[in-house]
């Protein structure tokens, strides 16, 4: 009996140490593969890194090439770095606009002139940015105005008569035209069928870019003036990355308008943007006093209570949701605030008489803070 006690207490060693061995070759055949893998990732990483390394260093210093053609390039007076990235890239001088961005933001390049240029897909993007700082413009302009942020369409029509050879009634009528408006849709991606929509007032209210315009003409057409206007705005939205917002673009300058026509600061700009949001994500009405002013016609100094009761698709005091369209033409700060609103929890907001504003979370703190300046 002691002896089969002892012969299996043999075999459950001898299997313990069949199994501890076989855990080890198991150990050690884990080991491996997961040495070969890291190994395996190890190559794939090091390979796209050296890929990545050459396709970027190929896009800042490609290779001389004696076929290289010159390409010009008319660079507008406003253009942004990125702006002028995606002209640079679209005519086939540089392969990438995002490396070259990064390239002048990486070096803290800056001051890029407006001028008409002559570059080479060949060359190194230094040799671009030295020569996007001469600023060649190789003639004077003749006709300069400034158009400010907030103005209605019939005022910018006031303004461009007043500093052009062009008419009021003669640009209102092209700004109106159904077929130019038609052909624009076709030309510019910003412009959709939303800006000829029954209840649009002025179809390209809000697209029109407040800025100072220069040309080197004396005498200007109306289009002329207007699509200076709409490459202009078109170059901001790119900028903004209004494109990529979750809103069309119709919407993201009604709320643009709406900010431009409310903030009296810079500071106060994505705050009001996220007041509307709030709004709009909780199926409140705006109540917007601008808004009032739009659908009347009329600028008013005090908006008062006879003139909330106007119906109107404009008139945020009577509908739900955002207006029918922009309520003026906003400028890049509001535009950039309409697709980065603050994240924050208010509702209301108030300037009060001296230029102060103050933010609330529900109607009573809005309305005690109302009731201290009345």
């Amino acid at each position: 009996m002691t002896d089969d006690k002892q012969k299996r207490k043999e075999e459950k060693r001898q299997k313990h140490k069949e199994k501890v061995q076989q855990r080890k070759k198991e150990a050690t055949i884990v080991r491996r593969i997961v040495l070969i893998v890291f190994l395996v990732l190890l190559i794939v990483i090091a390979v796209a890194g050296f890929s990545a390394y050459r396709y970027v260093m190929a896009a800042i210093e490609p290779e001389e090439n004696e076929e290289s053609e010159e390409v010009q390039i008319s660079v507008p007076i406003g253009s942004t770095t990125d702006s002028i990235a995606e002209l640079l890239e679209q005519e086939g001088v540089i392969e990438s606009d995002m490396i070259f961005r990064y390239y002048v933001r990486f070096q803290n390049e800056a001051g890029f002139q407006a001028g008409e240029y002559l570059l080479r897909p060949d060359m190194h993007f230094d040799e671009i940015i030295e020569e996007l700082k001469t600023g060649t413009v190789q003639e004077e302009y003749e006709t300069i105005f400034t158009i400010p942020e907030g103005l209605w369409i019939e005022e910018i029509a006031v303004r461009v008569a007043d500093e052009t050879n062009l008419e009021e009634e003669s640009f209102l009528e092209t700004v109106r035209d159904e077929d130019y408006l038609e052909d624009l849709i076709e030309q510019y991606d910003m412009l959709t069928e939303e800006i000829l929509e029954e209840d649009i007032r002025e179809p390209l209210e809000g697209y029109l870019f407040p800025a100072r315009y220069d040309f080197i003409e004396t005498e200007l057409t109306n289009e002329q003036v207007i699509e200076a206007m709409l490459d202009r705005m078109n170059s901001v939205l790119q900028s903004a990355n209004t494109f990529e917002s979750e809103d069309t673009i119709h919407e993201a300058l009604t709320k643009a308008s709406i900010i431009e026509g409310e903030a009296q600061g810079d500071d106060e700009r994505e705050k009001i943007s996220g007041v509307i949001d709030n709004r709009l994500s909780i199926n409140m009405i705006l109540q917007m006093d601008p808004t009032v002013g739009y659908a009347h016609g009329e600028r008013f100094s005090r908006t008062l209570n006879e003139h909330l009761e106007l119906d109107s698709p404009y008139n945020t005091y009577q509908i739900s949701g955002l207006p029918a369209g922009p309520i003026n033409n906003p400028g890049e700060a509001s535009i950039r605030a309409a697709s980065n609103p603050e994240d924050h929890s208010y509702l209301f907001f108030y300037h009060s008489p001296e230029g102060d504003v103050y933010f609330s979370e529900t109607n009573a703190e809005h309305q005690n803070i109302v009731d201290q300046y009345q």
